[in-house]
């Protein structure tokens, strides 16, 4: 393939951005039906290199089994390399933080492949976007089957340039970002695989590396999620959505806009937003406490004016597709009190046990509108209602765990994201309480709303180019 220039990357981030001429705006059925999967791939050569854009983004406790399911979703995709002796470079984030270390991924890694992985803990020059010897070296000297894990991604500023890029921008960020997709085609591999389900973000790695690769393929698990539970939980019709950051009000906002959803069960700051917006359209002040203090302006917690106006077109629109939104109606205050109105200086930490009771007579509406449903319907459970890890405040999100089971004892499939909802399942129900929990609930949001998940517009560029 001839070398990416500067020019090219600017217009593939266009592309990417939704800006430029050619921009991919596909359903997701669209974007998976152009995707190749892992087995297009078996025409490669024993000794071949393959960057696998990995799901390393995991904690692993003392044992297999305990804080690694996004490492064991990658196993069959490496087995796979192994197998056909390809040279296996894996590489992806831990965290934010460039500090983060992937030191005991590499050794749990090697505990489920039964296997010696290496890990090059320096190999990007961040200033000019040049790969360091260590990693060619590396890749050179491999035997055909070895897996060669690289140091976190984030660790370098160039994996993510892109978050808060502008058009303007592009122009001076393309020539370090072309240097490294052409680094890693002549000196790493030409073959990449994006097995990394989470991997929602803007990063250079899932969007901008596949523009210099000669092939590019879904890994199997990825493609085994997207095609089977994401499509299915596409057809949502109850979504359990909750969190401290007002930021996923944009999620639900693109899920309501499909007009799929005909009920919404909130906890968290987003409820507080959409309590604020409920007030306003009914002529009522509703106080969220310190939330709304500017004061605390600098606290996650904190709700700004613009997401309350969010909120109400969340609700104004969601309800002209016959939405119903379900709202808390008490709190668990900081100091373990209840409360049904929210004082100037109160904070809330859980739904009170009249929001569960609440939640669960609707709950109830829904399974018995699923009666007379030809098929089954599907509900959608992400996040948390409070801070569920301190005990005084985890009373909501245990008692709406035993809704997922009544759900799914009544025929229903129930779908639930990863991250803090998947770890309320794991600590207050049982894994067949549920149909199926996701790895990356981020994704899933995307999967559901109407936004484009970036990995898969970059990989689709890459297939069509």
């Amino acid at each position: 393939m001839p070398a990416v220039t500067s020019q090219s990357i600017v217009d593939w981030c266009k592309k990417l951005m939704g800006i430029g001429p050619g921009a991919p705006q596909l359903g997701l059925e669209e974007y998976l039906a152009a995707m190749p999967g892992l087995d297009t791939l078996a025409d490669l050569p024993k000794g071949t290199a393959v960057l696998i854009r990995g799901d390393v983004d995991a904690k692993p406790g003392p044992t297999v089994g305990d804080g690694d399911i996004r490492l064991r979703s990658m196993v069959e995709t490496l087995k796979y390399g192994q197998a056909k002796g390809w040279k296996q470079i894996v590489f992806g984030h831990i965290g934010r933080k460039p500090e983060g270390s992937l030191n005991k991924v590499q050794k749990r890694l090697g505990e489920l492949l039964g296997c010696e992985i290496s890990l090059i803990g320096d190999w990007l020059d961040d200033a000019t976007g040049k790969i360091k010897p260590e990693l060619s070296d590396a890749v050179a000297k491999a035997a055909p089957g070895s897996i060669i894990l690289l140091e976190n991604t984030r660790k370098y500023g160039l994996e993510t340039v892109l978050w808060k890029a502008k058009e303007k921008d592009l122009e001076g960020l393309a020539p370090r970002l072309a240097t490294l997709c052409n680094e890693l085609s002549e000196k790493v591999a030409k073959v990449y695989v994006h097995e990394a389900l989470s991997a929602g973000s803007l990063d250079t790695s899932s969007v901008v590396v596949p523009a210099g690769m000669d092939r590019v393929a879904l890994g199997k698990y990825i493609a085994g999620q997207f095609h089977g539970p994401m499509l299915r939980c596409r057809n949502a019709e109850l979504v359990v959505f909750s969190g401290l950051k007002t930021d996923k009000l944009d999620d639900l906002s693109a899920i309501v806009e499909r007009g799929k959803v005909k009920m919404v069960i909130t906890a968290g700051s987003l409820a507080m937003a959409l309590l604020k917006a409920d007030g306003r359209i009914s002529g009522k002040n509703v106080s969220l406490g310190v939330a709304e203090d500017p004061a605390h302006a600098d606290k996650p917690y904190y709700i700004d004016p613009s997401r309350i106006d969010q909120a109400q077109k969340i609700l104004e629109t969601g309800r002209k597709h016959g939405a119903e939104f379900v709202l808390p109606v008490d709190y668990v205050l900081a100091d373990g009190s209840v409360a049904d109105k929210l004082g100037p200086t109160d904070q809330q930490f859980d739904v009170g046990p009249k929001s569960s009771d609440h939640f669960g007579k609707e709950v109830d509406k829904f399974i018995a509108k699923s009666k007379a449903s030809p098929t089954p319907l599907v509900a959608f459970h992400n996040g948390v209602f409070g801070m569920f890890e301190d005990a005084r405040f985890e009373n909501g999100t245990k008692r709406f765990t035993s809704e997922l089971k009544k759900m799914k004892d009544a025929g229903l499939e129930v779908y639930v994201g990863g991250g803090e909802g998947g770890a309320a399942v794991d600590k207050y129900g049982q894994p067949d309480w549920i149909t199926h929990c996701f790895t990356a609930g981020g994704t899933v949001l995307n999967a559901l709303g109407a936004e484009p998940i970036p990995y898969l517009q970059a990989l689709y560029l890459a297939v069509k180019r």
